[in-house]
């Protein structure tokens, strides 16, 4: 079970690289049809600064997701070596996360008084965006999914070879 933890998280993992890079270089196009259509035609097409800002923060979050995977996160502690140290770096590293994810994971299904009504992914289903005309739940929906990648990357840092655990990175497809 184990390690079907750590092969999910690692497969996960690489189908959001792409996913990442695919963004980034979208993004890239779409400003630079901006600057082109802005600075040489006088006339940008109005919906590239939208498009820009989406795909931003899907880059932004998948990037999150990617970097934690990595062990690029930023740690309040961490030990190097064997040993109870280790254990208790990790401990204190996934509660820091869990306590962050949690609410925020929480929150995007369900709103006050527990009503997924008035939860963050409900209200943008109802939500379309200025110029793309969509639901900016396709936007919205971003959030969730990072933080769930990044409590399956947390889960698999746990069940990762002990050798893995006391580095934080071994074994875990990084």
């Amino acid at each position: 079970m184990r390690h079907a933890i750590v092969r999910l998280s690692n497969r996960v993992d690489a189908v959001l690289l792409r996913l990442a890079i695919a963004a980034l270089a979208l993004l890239v196009f779409v400003v630079l049809l901006q600057v082109v259509a802005r600075y040489v035609f006088f006339q940008p097409p109005v919906w590239t600064e939208e498009m820009a800002r989406y795909l931003m923060i899907w880059a932004g979050l998948l990037g999150a997701t990617l970097s934690f995977k990595r062990v690029f996160d930023p740690a309040v502690f961490q030990t190097r070596g064997a040993g109870p140290g280790a254990r208790l770096s990790l401990a204190v590293q996934s509660l820091a996360v869990v306590v962050f994810v949690g609410p925020a994971l929480f929150y995007s299904f369900l709103g006050p008084n527990l009503r997924v009504s008035r939860g963050y992914l409900t209200r943008h289903v109802r939500t379309m965006s200025e110029t793309l005309d969509i639901p900016t739940v396709f936007v919205a929906i971003a959030v969730p999914l990072a933080l769930g990648v990044i409590l399956l990357h947390l889960v698999a840092r746990w069940c990762a070879t002990p050798s893995a655990s006391r580095s934080g990175r071994a074994d875990v497809g990084v």
